[in-house]
């Protein structure tokens, strides 16, 4: 199995650890996986983001129009100057 590196990721893990379990302590799966729920309503409810203008997660979605992306219409997007692509919807 060959792990998988992806930026967004590792920086969502990493805001996950400085954030909340660096300071935790838990007994056991069932009492981290609490605690996880606990700070994903935090960070999606209660956390502002300066990435979005200073509002929550939640408050963004509610002012962003949704939109069905074809997947027959798609173009790839480089990152990282240029060290991988995803696909985007056209």
């Amino acid at each position: 199995r060959v792990p998988v590196s992806h930026p967004f990721l590792e920086r969502l893990i990493g805001t996950i650890r400085r954030g909340y379990l660096d300071r935790l302590f838990c007994w056991n799966a069932n009492d981290l996986q609490r605690k996880l729920d606990d700070f994903k309503g935090y960070f999606n409810e209660g956390r502002v983001h300066a990435g979005i203008d200073g509002r929550t997660p939640d408050q963004h979605a509610e002012l962003t129009e949704s939109r069905v992306a074809s997947l027959d219409h798609y173009r790839w997007r480089s990152h990282c100057q240029g060290l991988f692509e995803m696909p985007e919807a056209a």
